[in-house]
């Protein structure tokens, strides 16, 4: 049974930063695409990032490019969202999410485990 838990949410002001964490257990991830997906109020869930586990290959959505890096550790089993230059419009519920395959995806329905998400908000 995959597990994912998320944490490492909070409270920010415009400009901080979090990190956010993915634990991963129930499986080998060696051909998993691990991605982080945030949901705002009355929006719908969005890709952020992705990153294959095995090679490190990473993808962003354009509105986070610069400002976050995601990356693994494969000893803890452990996927990251460092974001840094938190803007208001960040504010969501962050998911990871992961799905097995060696390619890249980008839409919530292609994914096959959930996390149960951790909020992020940033104040101006």
């Amino acid at each position: 049974q995959v597990q994912l838990v998320e944490s490492g949410g909070g409270l920010v002001q415009a400009g901080g930063s979090l990190r956010l964490s993915c634990a991963a257990s129930g499986r080998t991830f060696n051909n998993y695409l691990m991605g982080w997906f945030r949901q705002a109020p009355g929006k719908e869930r969005e890709f952020v990032a992705a990153i294959r586990w095995t090679g490190g290959s990473t993808l962003y959505t354009d509105s986070v490019k610069g400002r976050c890096t995601i990356s693994r550790d494969n000893r803890k089993n452990t996927v990251y969202l460092q974001m840094n230059r938190l803007k208001p419009e960040d504010t969501a519920v962050y998911y990871c999410a992961a799905k097995s395959s060696s390619g890249f995806y980008i839409r919530t329905k292609e994914y096959d485990y959930w996390g149960q998400g951790t909020q992020v908000t940033v104040s101006s």
